[in-house]
């Protein structure tokens, strides 16, 4: 699992990362000031992603990226509440990869440091280790195939293998799909469920060339037979 070493000295913002990126699939240690930090580049695990606060109480978050880059070979998002040109660029010049202001959404610090892991290689090993799995990518509304192939999805098309991922083999009823489903004001029922699940079983063996995964239990509902992981 990808580690990812936070360093923010507000709680509040510093939990909200953590909990959002831990729901995404990061490991993921926090760190309120830069003693903290030392410690945590010491004696814990080596993260791959450094999300680092330009103020810290007892650090400077330009001098801090100079000392990381001394030790650590890592990637640094800088994240700080100063916008402006010149700290940007006096930010890349201390070695960050990524400037990010605190106002970037959740959404936009996954997009970093996805983008910055896969400039630097770090997903490969994730990569390896994950072939021959059904993998959800709920960030870019896709589904990994065994040989590693990303298949995008319609909304409606992810929305169902959502349902299905987070039962993990057990079987939806139909009823509860065709409510998630069902858009407002739309009409949706099980002839539209099962021509969804039609298209998307066609789509995921054209592509995968193997049986899909997508079972009917008649009677009942859906379910995926396969083990599918989400990220």
């Amino acid at each position: 699992m990808t580690h990812i070493l936070i360093v923010e000295d507000e709680l509040r913002l510093r939990q909200d990362l953590s909990d959002f990126l831990e729901l995404r699939g990061f490991e993921v240690t926090g760190a309120g000031t830069a003693r903290d930090m030392r410690a945590a580049l010491t004696d814990g695990p080596l993260p791959a992603v450094i999300i680092l606060d330009v103020g810290l109480p007892d650090g400077n978050g330009f001098d801090l990226t100079k000392e990381i880059r001394q030790s650590h070979d890592c990637g640094i998002i800088m994240l700080t509440a100063f916008g402006d040109s010149a700290d940007r660029v006096r930010g890349f010049d201390s070695g960050a990869d990524i400037y990010l202001v605190k106002h970037s959404s959740l959404r936009e610090v996954e997009a970093a440091i996805r983008s910055l892991l896969r400039r630097t290689g770090s997903l490969a090993s994730a990569t390896d280790r994950d072939k021959g799995r059904w993998i959800l990518d709920t960030a870019n509304w896709a589904m990994i195939t065994p040989d590693g192939q990303a298949l995008k999805l319609t909304a409606t098309e992810f929305a169902f293998l959502h349902i299905l991922c987070k039962r993990q083999g057990e079987v939806c009823p139909r009823d509860e799909l065709v409510t998630a489903l069902a858009r407002p004001g739309g009409h949706f029922d099980n002839r539209h469920l099962d021509a969804i699940v039609s298209r998307l079983r066609r789509k995921l063996e054209r592509t995968t060339n193997i049986p899909s995964a997508i079972k009917v239990v008649y009677g009942v509902g859906y379910t995926f037979t396969a083990h599918i992981a989400m990220e």
